[in-house]
C-alpha cells in the first residue's frame, strides 16, 4: 500500500472522457501516493474517507457529512475554478485547506464573454437565422438600428482575475469601462483603466453588464428583478459566472417586458437549463452549456494542477490556491511562498 492515500469518486468530472490520472500522477511522482477511486455517492466515499490522506474533489457535491468523515485528509483538491460543489464552511471547520484552480482557465472565459458581447450587440445568431431562412433583405434593416460599439459603456459586477481580462479585451474596441466590487480597491480597478462605481451606476449606466461574481451563499440571487429595471433598455447583459447568482425569473422578465434589449448566457439558475426555460425560446438571448472554460489544454491543465496542489501538501508545504486560508496557519504545514504573494493564500 502506498504511504499516501488521495481518494476521490469514480467516473470523470464535467462531460471530459476519463482516461486514468496519468497528469495527475506527474507532480506526484516519487512521494509513493496513489489515488483510489470510491462509488460516485454519499455512502460510497463516507465508507472509504477515513483512510483517506487527501481528497481530489470531482463528479458531485461534497456534503457536511462525507467532510465530517475525513479523519486524516490533509487537503481537498477541486480542478475547477468554482468551489460550490463543496461544503467549504464544513472543511474550515475540520481544518482542512480546499484548493482550487483560480488562474488556469481565465484566458478562454475572458475570450468567451467577448464573444457573447459581440455577437449579442452584433444580432450574430439572429443575422444567421435570416441568411439560412431566405430573409435576406431584413439583415440591413435590423442592424441600422443599433449604435455602434465605440464608445459604449461595458460595466462589470465583480472585477477578478476573469473581469480583468475582459477589460483589456474590450478597451481596444472603444468601450468605456467601469466596475463595481465591493471586495477589490479601488486603486485596483482605476490601475486597469476601469472607472470603479457603486453598483445602481453600473446597472444605469452601463450598455453591457458582465456578470463575474463567484457562487458564494452571500451572492446566491445577488441580481433580482429591481436590479433588471435599473439598466437601460438597449442594454445587455453577459454571464459568465455563476447562475445561481441570478434569480432568472427576474432576467425572463426584464426581457419578456423589454426592460433590457438581450442576453448572453453561458451559465444558467438550474443546470443543464430545462427545456421548458423561456430563454432557450428568446430570439436576442444567445446560450452556451457552462462551457467557457473549455478548450484543448482545459483537461490536461487542470489535471496538471490538482497534481501539483496535492504533491505540495502531501510533502508538508501550503498549496498554491487555498480558498479557505484561514486555516493554513493550524495545520503544520510549511509556507514556502515568497512575500508578497500575486497569487494563493494571501492574494
Amino acid at each position: 500500500m502506498a504511504k499516501f492515500r488521495i481518494l476521490t469518486p469514480a467516473g470523470a468530472s464535467f462531460t471530459v472522457a476519463g482516461g486514468g490520472y496519468e497528469y495527475e500522477m506527474e507532480a506526484l511522482e516519487g512521494l509513493d501516493a496513489e489515488i483510489v477511486e470510491c462509488p460516485a455517492s454519499e455512502a460510497g466515499f463516507i465508507a472509504a474517507a477515513p483512510a483517506a490522506d487527501a481528497v481530489y474533489a470531482k463528479g458531485m457535491k461534497f456534503t457536511k457529512a462525507m467532510i465530517d468523515a475525513l479523519d486524516r485528509a490533509k487537503v481537498i483538491t477541486l480542478g475547477t475554478v468554482g468551489v460550490d460543489y463543496v461544503d467549504v464552511a464544513a472543511a474550515t471547520a475540520k481544518g482542512i485547506p480546499v484548493t482550487n484552480c483560480p488562474d488556469t482557465f481565465i484566458e478562454e472565459v475572458a475570450d468567451h464573454a467577448m464573444m457573447l458581447l459581440l455577437a449579442t450587440h452584433r444580432r450574430a445568431i439572429e443575422q444567421d437565422r435570416m441568411v439560412r431562412e431566405g430573409r435576406w433583405s431584413e439583415g440591413r434593416p435590423q442592424l441600422l438600428q443599433i449604435p455602434r460599439l465605440m464608445g459604449q459603456t461595458l460595466g462589470f459586477i465583480g472585477f477578478g482575475r476573469v473581469a480583468r481580462a475582459v477589460a483589456k479585451r474590450a478597451a481596444p474596441f472603444g468601450l468605456r469601462l467601469m466596475a463595481y466590487d465591493p471586495f477589490i480597491d479601488e486603486l485596483t480597478i482605476s490601475g486597469e483603466g476601469v472607472e470603479p462605481a457603486s453598483l445602481s451606476e453600473v446597472l444605469s449606466r452601463s450598455d453591457f453588464v458582465s456578470m463575474h461574481v463567484p457562487a458564494t451563499p452571500e451572492a446566491e440571487g445577488m441580481l433580482k428583478e429591481k436590479h433588471f429595471r435599473q439598466m437601460k433598455k438597449n442594454a445587455i447583459f453577459i454571464n459568465t459566472g455563476r447562475g445561481p447568482t441570478v434569480q432568472e425569473a427576474g432576467l425572463v422578465k426584464a426581457l419578456e417586458e423589454k426592460w433590457i434589449a438581450g442576453a448572453g448566457l453561458d451559465v444558467f439558475e438550474v443546470e443543464p437549463a430545462r427545456q421548458d426555460n423561456p430563454l432557450l425560446r428568446m430570439p436576442h438571448v444567445i446560450l452556451s452549456p457552462h462551457n467557457a472554460s473549455a478548450s484543448a489544454r482545459f483537461d490536461v491543465a487542470r489535471k496538471r494542477r490538482v497534481g501539483q496542489e496535492l504533491s505540495l501538501v502531501l510533502s508538508g508545504r501550503w498549496p498554491m490556491s487555498c480558498v479557505n486560508p484561514t486555516v493554513l496557519p493550524a495545520t503544520g504545514l510549511r509556507r514556502w511562498q515568497p512575500v508578497s504573494m500575486e497569487r494563493g493564500p494571501n492574494s
